[in-house]
């Protein structure tokens, strides 16, 4: 009998941020369009530690986060095209969008003022809060369920579905390719993925981290250059070098913006696709005047780049950094906590999703 309500590990508050609890929930009403998915598999993001922990601000509890599943398609609605029962799909950050403004004609979609977030959001016309993927099942639109490429590892694939789409996105839509420089700061979670997808995208592709601990890691991911921002004056020898820089970094702590922003050639662009919490940086006119570079920022991507990067990665054979932790009310509040605290090579998969949730 197809289940009426689904199963997952809910968050009661931000003081509570890691006990979770397995309970039972009521999705929206099933839509024509939509795709319910059996979920196998789920990355842990950084914006699930953010969100639960109130780091971002008040949330809708109790809840349940993860937005980087994988799964089976189980059930799908009467006017669904892109996807078909029985196929192996992944769900990102986001479950709708309106298809109808113009971002989403434009494939803006992921900046459409209708969007819903996977988690934490409320559904139009209804009280009902989004739930996320550290759970038996996920309700979405079609046009936010993807099919995964048959040479993608499930595990590896998850985090992809938000890290990798947020790295990939502003690379491309910002020229990395041969014949370019592209630097990434920050050796993290989404910042391995751009180091990873630059260079699988033909650039000249360069980390940036505060320190030389990880630059093994980087050079084994395919950098082919290394900066390390304690080092003496470490932007001088590359001043007004760089035609693109992705900014990851999940702390604004003693990031000193003019030095990096020296760094780009004329015109060149810094991106930053982290969300630390706090204020952030002081920005100023001068810091970026003499080399009149560009400021700007990214939020996941669209459907069609979100298909072409897992196409890529899996042309590529690209391996991400990815550790494993069966999922359970302790092995969840293993990866926050290890997260949280940056102790993490890079990236979490939940797994075990069927000895939880049973068919």
């Amino acid at each position: 009998m197809y289940p009426e309500t689904f199963e997952g590990f809910q968050v009661d508050s931000s003081e509570t941020w890691t006990s979770f609890h397995k309970r039972e929930f009521t999705p929206k009403p099933f839509g024509d369009y939509d795709v319910d998915v059996k979920i196998e598999a789920c990355g842990v993001c950084g914006s699930d530690v953010h969100t639960i922990t109130g780091g971002w601000g008040p949330k809708h509890f109790p809840l349940c986060v993860g937005h980087e599943i994988i799964g089976t398609a189980l059930r799908v609605g009467p006017k669904v095209t892109l996807i078909k029962v029985g196929e192996r799909v992944g769900v990102g950050a986001q479950v709708y969008s309106c298809l109808d403004c113009t971002q989403c004609k434009e494939d803006n979609e992921t900046y459409c003022r209708h969007q819903i977030d996977t988690y934490g959001a409320i559904w139009p016309e209804t009280e009902i809060v989004t739930q996320g993927g550290y759970a038996s099942h996920i309700r979405a639109h079609e046009h936010w369920v993807f099919p995964i490429p048959e040479k993608l590892d499930t595990t590896e694939a998850a985090p992809m579905l938000c890290a990798g789409l947020t790295a990939f996105s502003p690379l491309v839509r910002n020229g990395a390719g041969p014949g370019k420089k592209v630097g990434i700061v920050g050796l993290g979670g989404i910042g391995h993925f751009g180091v990873l997808f630059a260079k699988a995208l033909g650039a000249e592709t360069w980390a940036i981290s505060r320190s030389r601990k990880k630059e093994a890691d980087a050079r084994e991911l395919g950098a082919d250059g290394f900066i390390a921002t304690e080092d003496k004056e470490w932007n001088e020898e590359h001043r007004m070098t760089f035609d693109l820089i992705v900014n990851t970094a999940n702390s604004s702590e003693g990031f000193d913006l003019e030095k990096y922003l020296s760094l780009l050639g004329v015109h060149g662009r810094w991106i930053s696709v982290g969300l630390p919490e706090g204020e952030g940086q002081l920005v100023k006119s001068h810091m970026f005047m003499s080399n009149g570079c560009l400021i700007g920022a990214s939020h996941l991507g669209s459907r069609k780049e979100m298909l072409r990067m897992l196409n890529l990665a899996a042309e590529k054979g690209i391996k991400p950094f990815v550790e494993t932790i069966p999922i359970s009310e302790n092995g969840i509040k293993q990866a926050v906590t290890r997260l949280k605290k940056n102790d993490v090579r890079y990236r979490f998969t939940l797994t075990d999703f069927d000895k939880v949730f049973p068919s």
